[in-house]
């Protein structure tokens, strides 16, 4: 699916333009006027349609004129756990878009993708975390006393339809 962004000028007397690449906005930008035949020079960049998770991704990352053509880039080359890591970074973890734009995947996050803190202590027992746990035992586990544990160092939530549970670290 494409991306679609709109330039809405901040000049209300100008029309804004829909565009899909980097040269789109170049040809269209260069014949942008206003009523009176003056070049508009700027412009809010607005997400319009696109997937769902790109549509989160633009949310963090503050869509500007000056970062449009790496939000572009980002859509197209990153894949969908560095996408979730750098919305993450942003909205949760307090982390700036300069500080994390090049490469999301050096942040100590940890995700997992369950859809509460219930499953995930479900799953760090599965997984042998807490140590071995005799078959006996396994039936009077209290994972919902686990769950409140971890919300102490874990945190849920939802992006684009898809529930994740983090840790900033």
């Amino acid at each position: 699916m494409t991306t679609t962004l709109f330039a809405q000028p901040y000049d209300i007397s100008a029309t804004g333009f829909y565009f899909e690449t980097v040269e789109e906005y170049d040809n269209q930008v260069g014949k942008a006027v206003n009523d009176y035949g003056e070049q508009i020079e700027e412009f809010e960049i607005q997400f319009i349609d696109g997937e769902a998770l790109d549509a989160e991704l633009a949310k963090s990352w503050s869509l500007s004129q000056g970062n449009f053509s790496t939000f572009f880039e980002a859509v197209e080359n990153w894949d969908d756990d560095r996408k979730h890591r750098y919305i993450i970074a942003v909205g949760e973890c307090g982390y700036g878009h300069d500080e994390i734009a090049d490469d999301p995947n050096q942040l100590d996050i940890d995700i997992y993708y369950v859809d509460s803190l219930r499953e995930l202590a479900e799953q760090f027992v599965d997984e042998g975390l807490y140590g071995p746990i005799p078959a006996a035992v396994q039936f009077y586990i209290d994972y919902e006393a686990m769950a409140r544990d971890l919300a102490i160092d874990f945190s849920e939530t939802e992006i684009a339809g898809e529930r994740l549970v983090y840790a900033c670290r």
